[in-house]
């Protein structure tokens, strides 16, 4: 069980999964208070005895989904296009959860200290250069984005873009 379950309640664990339900069901704009209650069945004032409010459950799914990142990144190993393959299979299957996690600033100061990092370690490694990893990471993010939007044509070969790019990152190699 992932470290921010296993710190929450069994009611806080309920709602979460309710959460996220609605949110990969329904989208972000979605996501209110009234709506978690609603699926739960239960009054949008008995929420807040188990959150503060709306920024708490997104703060706790933004944690969880960060959590099962790392994870999917840390199993690729070292080779930067089984990282590369472990986040568009994230982001893919978990498109709403993966919008919430990247579509505003994080809200570190409600993360596990250490979440942030351990989720980009695996890049880090595979790319030692640290602007050439936050570029790999710019180009994976934005290649997931058009995706999860369909703004590709059909015909598109995505695996090709992504094999030609992370062979480009990877040619480029550390400073000179």
């Amino acid at each position: 069980m992932a470290a921010i379950a296993q710190a929450l309640t069994t009611r806080q664990r309920e709602i979460l999964d309710a959460s996220r339900e609605l949110l990969e069901r329904d989208g972000i704009d979605a996501l209110s208070l009234g709506s978690v209650a609603k699926q739960l069945g239960i009054k949008t004032p008995s929420l807040y005895k188990h959150f503060a409010g709306r920024a708490d459950i997104e703060a706790a799914l933004i944690g969880t989904g960060l959590e099962e990142l790392a994870d999917a990144l840390e199993a690729a190993g070292p080779d930067l296009h089984a990282i590369g393959a472990a986040y568009r299979t994230f982001a893919l299957a978990n498109p709403e959860l993966y919008r919430l996690i990247t579509a505003g600033p994080l809200p570190r100061e409600k993360l596990p200290e250490g979440l942030e990092a351990r989720a980009s370690l695996p890049l880090h490694k595979a790319i030692s250069d640290p602007h050439l990893a936050r570029a790999v990471s710019a180009f994976a993010h934005g290649m997931v984005s058009l995706e999860i939007a369909k703004r590709f044509p059909p015909w598109s070969k995505l695996e090709k873009s992504w094999a030609r790019a992370l062979d480009a990152f990877a040619a480029a190699g550390p400073p000179g």
